[in-house]
């Protein structure tokens, strides 16, 4: 059988009449994945369909994982529960044990938070820790090394009072431009040395959530960096979630599973009332970074929102405004907003979670955020 062919037929569904080919065997039973949920898209005639049996279901869902490559099955799983209207069998137990675990399978559980039986919750919690699991294993790693880097770059001095504090390496780079090829030698005149190491807490990060439905994905994320940030004693992180009100989840920033069931997606939006929050949480504005994750469309005073983000940043507070924090991009989000922040010197953007350790160094070292976000958007673009 041509493969082009092949492929075609299980696109387009129906029977081998309109592309004079047959299916048998595992394509056969591909075809019948596919057509329950795609039932009547495309040029063909789909049938079946998944109906509202949690046994059928869940069964289907065991199949496309045999079928399908883990990528393709997550995109599928989505649309089921768009297109097929599926969120209540998600409260079946044997429904969440067949589910491939990702992202937004979680933000989908997350949402049912509230509704969820109490036999479902045990799977759903299981389903979130695999999915937790597997983020830190690609994150942590990088996150500390990027954060400590940072911390120890940005605690160098141009004074060390020792010898054993100079940075032989920089300083001699750092005074190229004085060398005496007669002598065949440097003469420094500007030192480069370590700064002591603090055991003491060096930077104060605030991470304020927006939790409406469009942000699950980046409620998941945001709350495992702020799990790995929170493990790092230079650090004192906080993180509060909110939707018309604000709930302080700084408390269990050690178990970011205990941590995503203490949020709750949906509902409206008060950044203003968020932002007036995270700023009593701040005790040293300039040593201060607060990120707010939000698509920023506020349901409470604008222009108070404005204003205390102004204050905050003349106070010397790094303020990050993230529109996403997920591998999707950028959602729909308030222009006007963004365009009233960026006047501030508060520059709106999505970043990916990859990115997220290197915006954090650079936040830690001050350095220029909407020049980092720039340079990002290049690499990324190439």
């Amino acid at each position: 059988m041509d493969e082009r062919l092949r492929r075609w037929r299980l696109v387009l569904g129906g029977d081998a009449d309109g592309t004079g080919c047959a299916l048998g065997g595992t394509d056969a039973q591909m075809d019948g994945a596919l057509s329950a949920l795609y039932n009547g898209e495309g040029t063909g005639e789909r049938s079946g369909g998944l109906g509202a049996s949690a046994p059928r279901v869940a069964r289907w869902l065991g199949d496309i994982r045999s079928y399908f490559p883990s990528t393709v099955v997550q995109v599928m799983q989505k649309d089921a529960v768009e297109r097929l209207n599926l969120t209540r069998l998600l409260l079946e137990p044997e429904m969440l044990e067949a589910v491939e675990p990702d992202v937004h399978m979680v933000g989908t559980l997350l949402s049912l938070n509230r509704v969820m039986p109490e036999k479902a919750r045990e799977s759903a919690r299981a389903l979130i820790r695999k999915v937790v699991s597997e983020l830190e294993r690609r994150l942590v790693q990088k996150t500390k090394a990027a954060v400590t880097g940072a911390l120890d770059r940005s605690a160098r001095t141009h004074r060390p009072k020792r010898v054993a504090d100079i940075d032989w390496d920089r300083t001699i780079r750092a005074n190229l431009k004085n060398y005496l090829p007669e002598r065949n030698t440097v003469v420094p005149s500007r030192l480069v040395g370590y700064g002591r190491r603090q055991r003491a807490v060096q930077r104060e990060v605030v991470l304020c959530i927006d939790q409406s439905g469009s942000m699950a994905a980046s409620v998941v994320y945001s709350s495992v960096f702020g799990a790995v940030l929170a493990s790092m004693r230079s650090l004192r992180t906080s993180l509060v979630v909110f939707d018309t009100a604000v709930v302080d989840l700084t408390d269990q920033l050690h178990d970011p599973v205990e941590l995503l069931f203490g949020t709750q997606l949906g509902g409206g939006t008060d950044i203003n009332r968020a932002i007036a929050y995270s700023q009593g949480l701040i005790t040293r504005p300039t040593d201060s970074i607060f990120i707010l994750i939000s698509d920023l469309y506020e349901g409470g005073v604008r222009q108070e929102m404005l204003r205390r983000v102004a204050q905050m940043t003349a106070a010397g507070v790094q303020v990050i405004v993230l529109l996403a924090l997920s591998d999707e991009g950028a959602p729909f989000y308030d222009r006007d907003n963004a365009a009233a922040l960026a006047a501030l010197g508060v520059p709106a953007f999505a970043c990916t979670p990859d990115a997220f350790p290197s915006l954090m160094a650079a936040a830690i070292e001050r350095r220029d955020i909407g020049q980092w976000a720039e340079r990002e958007l290049e690499r990324t673009a190439t």
